[in-house]
């Protein structure tokens, strides 16, 4: 079945506790993900269980977008 993936997600910066949601410019399941929020872009790793990335001195973690999974109809 084909997997599509939400084109926004949660990140928590890790100094402060707080999450937002941010837009995402690039996402490789298991390896890369590119977020935009407040202006800034973040890249994050996968480092085997979240995304990690800093920004502005403040670090950053993410489970990355939602799965969607769907059936193909004729």
């Amino acid at each position: 079945m084909p997997v599509k993936y939400d084109d926004h997600c949660s990140i928590t910066c890790t100094d402060t506790d707080k999450t937002q949601t941010a837009n995402i410019l690039e996402y490789r399941k298991g390896n890369k993900l590119v977020v935009a929020i407040a202006g800034n872009k973040i890249n994050m790793n996968w480092n085997g269980k979240v995304y990690v990335g800093s920004a502005s001195r403040m670090e950053f973690t993410s489970s990355g977008p939602k799965e969607i999974v769907y059936k193909e109809t004729r």
